[in-house]
């Protein structure tokens, strides 16, 4: 099948140039300031801007086991509307996928339920390191370690096998930093003055800076013993932004950092407001805490924003803090936050476009995807940056029925996502066909 989109203006590679772009089947065949072939379906898009899908490297789609919350079709289908076309899944479902056998079950899944493209980690744990090295580069985009505790705990914290795991594999390694022994000290603190009832404002002093940083230093420290590519995951504070460089390119870092849309978003300010619904790991920190974040982006030392999408019930986040799960749904509604930000002056077309689609495709070494490119698959999202609508129960597609943007404003809107070649989302509906597939990935 083809398809034509006509007159919009093409957000790619740090240019915005007005064309047409023609798609035969999953490819893109043809970008002309002017192209007249025949096609099967012509869209007008005038006045909107066109942008490669947004490639998010790290959610959280909760299945097997956790599905309750969320699983990778209703999560999928929220992130086409979303304008995100392909993800990145960790591996702390139940069970953790730490074998290949379960990493496999999990794209058996994918395969059947995914609107859109998908990879997913492998999990190392103390005493897997056999099972991590028999990971395939070709098709699995890395190895995921928690190196502080978080949701399904699957803590790494024997350096011996961190040591062994950094040495021997050259697949990249993602990492969550936050450490142990701080947060355990911080808790009990809190524990002794309140209970279990910790008020939730002080989440970004137990899960604190000197947690994330202590961690995230130390896992670089290793990274540049071992020669190992790493990535870390969610930077939230302002300082640990100085341990990344801006002074290389991309492709030739070895060290690369992420930063999620939460992060970039709110502040402790508002847990007064919000309060255990914007309780994530590594926590909101402060305002100096997001202007550093926003710097660093701006200037490169962050080289990814995505959103750890990681939705939990309604009633698990009423709980007492404690037993208050911390995560968030996110996935469909990254590429507006990212766009207000724009219409705000905080962040050029070029650069969100640069952070949510050609980075994760760069770092991940993604095969074809990331990029408006003749020859390259047709992930695109068609957004109009002129159209307001408030985020409402009605119009949430996660599972678990509400976000913590809900009464939020927006100022630009999706109006179309193809995927592979396929309109998946068109103004509100919902193509129910699954066109998803199996993101590969370019071994060196």
């Amino acid at each position: 099948m083809k398809t034509l989109i006509k007159n919009v203006k093409i957000v790619n590679e740090g240019k915005i140039v007005e064309g047409d772009i023609l798609l035969d089947n999953d490819l893109i065949s043809k970008i002309d300031s002017q192209i007249s072939e025949e096609a099967d379906r012509i869209i007008d898009g005038e006045g909107k801007y066109l942008l490669p899908g947004v490639i998010d490297d790290q959610v959280h789609f909760r299945e097997p086991g956790l599905t309750h919350k969320g699983d990778i079709e209703t999560e999928s289908r929220s992130a086409i509307a979303g304008g995100t076309t392909s993800f990145i899944e960790q591996p702390n479902t139940v069970p953790n996928a730490v074998t290949q056998e379960l990493l496999a079950d999990k794209y058996e899944i994918a395969s059947q339920k995914a609107y859109a493209n998908y990879g997913f980690m492998m999990g190392g744990t103390n005493d897997n390191l056999e099972e991590v090295l028999k990971t395939n580069p070709r098709n699995v985009p890395g190895i995921k370690l928690f190196l502080g505790s978080s949701t399904g705990n699957m803590l790494v914290d024997n350096p011996e096998t961190l040591e062994k795991i950094f040495s021997n594999t050259k697949m990249l390694i993602a990492v969550h930093c936050e450490d142990e022994a701080t947060i355990k000290a911080n808790t009990q603190k809190y524990l002794d003055e309140y209970g279990e009832d910790i008020p939730v404002k002080f989440h970004h002093l137990i899960r604190s800076e000197e947690a994330c940083y202590k961690s995230s230093s130390k896992a670089i420290e290793l990274a540049k013993k071992t020669g190992a590519r790493l990535h870390v995951f969610h930077l939230s504070t302002a300082k640990e932004t100085e341990l990344f460089r801006n002074d290389i390119s991309l492709k030739d870092k070895k060290i690369t950092a992420e930063v999620c849309v939460h992060h970039l978003t709110f502040t402790n300010e508002d847990y007064e407001t919000k309060g255990g619904l914007i309780k994530w790991n590594p926590a909101v920190k402060t305002q100096k805490d997001k202007d550093g974040l926003w710097e660093a982006l701006l200037d490169d030392r962050i080289d990814v924003i995505a959103t750890d999408h990681a939705p939990h019930t309604w009633e698990e986040k009423q709980n007492v803090y404690t037993k208050c799960p911390s995560g968030a749904p996110l996935v469909q509604h990254s590429l507006v936050v990212m766009l207000e930000n724009y219409k705000n002056g905080k962040i050029s077309l070029e650069k969100i476009v640069e952070k949510m689609a050609h980075n994760p495709a760069i770092l991940f070494r993604i095969e074809k995807r990331g990029f408006i490119r003749e020859g390259y698959k047709a992930d695109l999202v068609l957004v109009d940056l002129n159209e307001n609508w408030t985020v409402e129960k009605e119009n949430i597609l996660y599972k678990c029925g509400w976000s913590p943007l809900e009464g939020t404003t927006f100022h630009s809107k999706v109006t179309h996502t193809f995927v592979n070649g396929n309109l998946v989302y068109e103004n509100g509906k919902i193509n129910e066909e699954k066109f998803g597939e199996r993101l590969l990935f370019e071994i060196e």
